[in-house]
């Protein structure tokens, strides 16, 4: 049944996808370049409102006609509607930051509150490390706004959010499988099948852009996913899991600290950037960071059981790493020799000698 969910998921994405690339001018969804883009010409922007509908109407009828048993997870479906429906809104209207954190943030208490929430950080030296409810609802709250933030910052090269996502979620589907989770299994295989088919046309060149519709819903299904998944495996090791999308708002915020700007201020410091500046490939940039996103989620499946005090000390050592291996700060100069001073020249007057350089 899952099989033949993703196949219409996947016909039917391509087929709605098609249709908004030919009608996106009509109905004023066009991305207009500006001083942070990287294309030059006006793209479709708001794929999203097709992918993730999709994804939707699949997963609600899946669940309507109990063609599994996830009718008691309806709250997850409304509780990504809602952040849907924040991004259908932006690309439409372009509304404020505040606005889009308020309808994650009431989605992310939905989640939270009916059950799926972080109650653990994980064991150290042998001892769980629990939180109790009135601290676990508020983390998972500032957890899942958090990724889904970080996630739609992802979205600024040609198939790059869509690659990483894939990853994940990749890991998340064997996560749920080995582990006979229902829910798991129905969020990550749907979302790979709708990721999939909007990548035909949102690789390098992009034909189209998924817009905050489909960054914001993606980073929201992907944060769910993750504190999912703390239920089978160690809090620390998702955090290698979806590692790209964390590491570089860490980064990010890091250096808009040492500048003195807002936390949140635009810039064009993210890893894709800095990277696309040194290599200047699109596509290159693209599959190296998913190269990069496939060797850590791999480290972080092997590190699912393994204690997390020393998960976390490589997290931090990595951490370390990438901050000062992505530092668009002025290039470092090697030291120049003092320069001596001229020598008197033998044989010329001190008139001429004064109009001779070294």
């Amino acid at each position: 049944m899952i099989f033949l969910l993703m196949l219409i998921t996947f016909v039917a994405t391509v087929v709605c996808t098609i249709a908004f690339i030919k009608s996106a001018g009509r109905i004023g969804m066009l991305d207009i370049p500006n001083e942070r883009s990287i294309h030059a010409k006006p793209i479709p922007r708001g794929a999203g409102l097709c992918f993730v509908s999709i994804f939707l109407i699949v997963s609600f009828t899946a669940v309507i006609f109990d063609l599994n048993s996830l009718g008691e997870y309806y709250y997850v479906y409304i509780a990504i509607a809602i952040v849907f429906a924040a991004g259908v809104i932006d690309d439409l209207k372009n509304i404020s930051p505040k606005v889009k954190f308020i309808f994650i943030i009431s989605a992310s208490s939905i989640v939270a509150l009916n059950g799926i929430h972080i109650d653990t950080l994980g064991h150290y030296f042998g001892y769980e490390v629990s939180l109790p409810l009135y601290l676990a609802i508020p983390f998972t709250v500032f957890a899942i706004t958090g990724f889904t933030n970080a996630l739609n910052l992802t979205d600024g090269l040609d198939g790059l959010a869509g690659s990483i996502s894939c990853v994940i979620m990749g890991a998340f589907l064997w996560i749920g499988y080995t582990n006979m989770d229902e829910l798991m299994i129905m969020l990550s295989s749907i979302g790979l099948a709708s990721i999939a088919a909007f990548m035909i046309f949102n690789w390098h060149p992009a034909r189209v852009f998924m817009g905050d519709s489909g960054s914001l819903t993606l980073g929201f299904i992907v944060a769910i996913l993750a504190v999912r998944a703390t239920k089978f495996i160690e809090p620390t090791a998702v955090l290698f899991i979806a590692v790209l999308p964390v590491l570089d708002t860490f980064i990010v915020m890091v250096r808009r600290k040492q500048r003195g700007l807002s936390l949140f201020s635009p810039d064009k410091t993210h890893m894709h950037h800095i990277l696309y500046n040194r290599y200047e490939d699109m596509r290159y940039t693209v599959i190296l960071l998913a190269y990069i996103q496939i060797a850590f989620t791999i480290i972080g499946v092997q590190l699912r059981d393994a204690d997390s005090f020393l998960s976390l000390i490589l997290f931090g050592i990595l951490f370390f790493i990438m901050l000062n291996l992505f530092d668009q700060r002025i290039k470092r100069r090697p030291k120049q020799k003092r320069k001596k001073s001229p020598k008197r020249l033998h044989g010329l007057s001190g008139k001429k000698a004064a109009h001779i350089r070294p």
